[in-house]
Parts: C-alpha cells; sequence; structure tokens
C-alpha cells in the first residue's frame, strides 16, 4: 500500500489500495447500518443509499487504468456526486424537509456529462473540475442543512454539521488547487490526491454513521409523536393536541396581542353519509381539512374537533380578520367538487376573539359554540362573530346537531 521514491524522496500511498481501504470501510458501514438500525427513518434511508453510491462509485474508480476507464471514470464521478447529494436529502429530513427528485438528479448527470466530454480514456481527471465544485456544493448544502437541524441544540447535529463543513472547506481548497497547480502537481498531489481525500471521506463516513442511530431514533420519536397528535384521516391536529397548543399560546408572551377562534361544522354532514357512503363524507372531511390549510397561516391552529365539527386559533388575527378567514374557507371548498362531481356541504361558522383580558380557551370555545348554534338557527351556510364581552352569560357548550 505505501511505497517510497528516491528520487522524489516522499512517500506515495497507492491509489489502487487507498480506494480499496475506502470501499471496505464504506461496505462495512452498510452492513452495521443494515444490522443495527431495523426502523426506517427518512435520514437512515437517505444515508444507506449514499454509502451505497459511494461504494459502488468508488469501485467504478477501481477501473482507472483499464480499458474500462473511458466509461467507469465518469460513472464513478456521477455516482459520488450522487452520493454527496443524498446526504444533502438526509440532511434536509432533519429539518423536515424533502429533496425531490429534480433537485437531486442534475448535479450527478451534470458530473457525469462533464467527464464523459473531456476524454475519460485518457485521463482520470477528466470533467475534474466539475465533480469536485459539485462535490463541495453537496457537502457544503449538508452542512448548513445540519447546522439549523433541529433540535437546535442538539449537539450531535452541530458536530455533524462541523465535520461536513471542514470536508466542504476542503474539496474546496482542492478544486482551487486544481486550477491553479492541476492535478499532477506535487501540492495537489501530496495534500489533495487520492489518499488525503480518502481520509476526509472516511472522517465524514465515520461521522454521520457513528450518530446515524441516534438521530433516527430522535426522527422517529418526534413522527409518532406527530401522529399521536394528528387526526388519522384529516392531518390536523386531533382535538387533545389542539386545546393543549391553543391553550399555551393563550397564556403565552404573545398573549397580548390577542387571538380569534373559529368553530366549523359542516351542513346537513349525516345526510351526505346516508345518501352518498362514508366515503363521500370522508372526502367532504378532507377538502375542508384542505381549504382551511390553505386559508392560514403556519403559525395558526386548525384541528378537527370531533366528527364534521372543526376549530381554528389564530393567534393576533382579529374578529373581521376571523370571518374573512372563515368566508375565505368556503369559498374554497364551493370550488372543490366531491367524488363523482358531487358537491361538498356547506359550512356554518361561530367566530368569536379575545377582548381587553384574555380569556380562558374554554369560555372561547363557549362563546364561539353558541354563535355557531346562532348561524345554524339563521339557516345556516354563514358566519355569525360574537364578541366575548357581548356573550359572557353564554350557556355552557352544547353542541348542536348537524
Amino acid at each position: 500500500m505505501i511505497t517510497h521514491s528516491l528520487q522524489e524522496g516522499a512517500i506515495v500511498l497507492d491509489p489502487f489500495s487507498v480506494r480499496m481501504v475506502l470501499a471496505l470501510v464504506t461496505l462495512t458501514l452498510i452492513v452495521i447500518s443494515c444490522v443495527s438500525s431495523r426502523r426506517r427513518s427518512p435520514y437512515a434511508e437517505w444515508w444507506r443509499v449514499a454509502l451505497c453510491l459511494f461504494f459502488v462509485g468508488n469501485a467504478a474508480f477501481l477501473l482507472n487504468g483499464t480499458a474500462s476507464q473511458v466509461w467507469a471514470n465518469p460513472a464513478g464521478k456521477a455516482l459520488v456526486v450522487a452520493g454527496t447529494f443524498c446526504v444533502w436529502a438526509g440532511a434536509r429530513t432533519l429539518r423536515d424537509r424533502r429533496a425531490s427528485p429534480w433537485m437531486l438528479a442534475p448535479a450527478p448527470l451534470l458530473s457525469g456529462l462533464a467527464s464523459a466530454l473531456d476524454d475519460p480514456g485518457a485521463s482520470v481527471w477528466s470533467g475534474g473540475l466539475v465533480y469536485l465544485c459539485l462535490t463541495t456544493l453537496g457537502i457544503t448544502l449538508a452542512a448548513m442543512e445540519l447546522w439549523f437541524a433541529k433540535p437546535v441544540r442538539s449537539r450531535i447535529t452541530k458536530f455533524l454539521s462541523i465535520a461536513a463543513g471542514l470536508t466542504g472547506i476542503y474539496y474546496l481548497l482542492r478544486a482551487s488547487i486544481f486550477v491553479l497547480a492541476g492535478p499532477d502537481s506535487e501540492i495537489f498531489r501530496a495534500f489533495f490526491g487520492y489518499a488525503p481525500a480518502a481520509l476526509m471521506h472516511l472522517m465524514l463516513l465515520v461521522s454521520v454513521s457513528s450518530t446515524m442511530n441516534t438521530l433516527s431514533n430522535k426522527q422517529l420519536i418526534k413522527r409518532l409523536r406527530e401522529r399521536a397528535n394528528r387526526d388519522h384521516l384529516t392531518g390536523l391536529l386531533n382535538r387533545g393536541a389542539f386545546l393543549e397548543l391553543a391553550s399555551r399560546q393563550l397564556k403565552g408572551p404573545l398573549s397580548h396581542h390577542g387571538a380569534a377562534l373559529v368553530l366549523a361544522d359542516l351542513d346537513h354532514f349525516k345526510a351526505v353519509n346516508d345518501e352518498h357512503g362514508h366515503s363521500a363524507g370522508d372526502a367532504a372531511l378532507r377538502a375542508f381539512a384542505t381549504a382551511c390549510t390553505a386559508s392560514v397561516r403556519s403559525t395558526d391552529l386548525v384541528a378537527r374537533y370531533g366528527g364534521e365539527e372543526f376549530v381554528l386559533f389564530l393567534p393576533g388575527a382579529t374578529q373581521q380578520r376571523a370571518e374573512a378567514i372563515a368566508s375565505e374557507i368556503s369559498s374554497r371548498l364551493s370550488a372543490m367538487q366531491g367524488p363523482d362531481g358531487l358537491p361538498f356541504p356547506t359550512v356554518s361558522y361561530g367566530v368569536t376573539s379575545t377582548g381587553a383580558d384574555t380569556p380562558d380557551l374554554a369560555f372561547m370555545i363557549n362563546v364561539a359554540d353558541a354563535a355557531l348554534y346562532s348561524a345554524k338557527a339563521q339557516g345556516r351556510n354563514r358566519v355569525v362573530g360574537a364578541d366575548p364581552v357581548e356573550i359572557e352569560s353564554a350557556p355552557e357548550a352544547n353542541h348542536s346537531p348537524s
């Protein structure tokens, strides 16, 4: 693996042996990843894909110096770049972000094409600058995602971000020296050749693999908590999660900005189920949930309160704004069509907002429920607003029938 040149007076690591070691380490990490982590998480899945791409890409580089170099070298570069961007895709999942194929495919395709058009049979560094720049970009993007990953105080993600950042800086320097001195220069071979680059690869691979289980478990626990707080049909918050979150916000530091609450009930919902079946009723519930999420801000809370009844908590919203949002939801819903072109049911709303003194959440719900009862009594398919100060004597919530 190590040869000594008397003329140059330097120790040089054999590229073939270095790549063999890197391939064996990568294969070992793939096996350990599959054996030690049986539960699937998006982060772990992306990391396994990245490891497989690194392994196959490195295997393609072993064909350098043979007749197969003309296709193996571009393929190896494309696969390594693809693996790098898969690391970025995995890091994005820690921030609840997704990476679509159109975001991942261009970089490896560009790297492979640049190498293929640069006489890969004659030079192992065909398309080298594009390859190095895209590798730098992928690792840097991954470092940024890891730095801002949740929870922000996680020492693991900060450590991985620093490791990826250092690797990104190394590849940036590698690309710079490639341009300034060339791949055959003494400084490039000594500090940025196969052996030093392999050591940087190993540092990143071992760092990520050693922490994969911890981050995967955290991601799985977070998803389980989200599932427990979500209604399985609509994807909205369930009643318990809504009451907890809304109460917390109502008593929090932003409470002095006020808030509005909307209760919504789908009109004649039982008739929809009886006449068209429960699948039509489920479609109506999902459509209303879609209309709600499209009409509110990311900071607003929307929940399925029970059956065909929904509740919205809008921090910082005025009474007029809340009523306008309710009307907007109905407009969106009326523009949709259900199964077989059937129209979705209309909706009745009861709206209230906080007064000078922040009331308790149960009181706000009682007030909104009284307004909802009034909307139904007036013929349904309307928004009725009620100021909490005017309805302090409102009776306890009695949910009206559909």
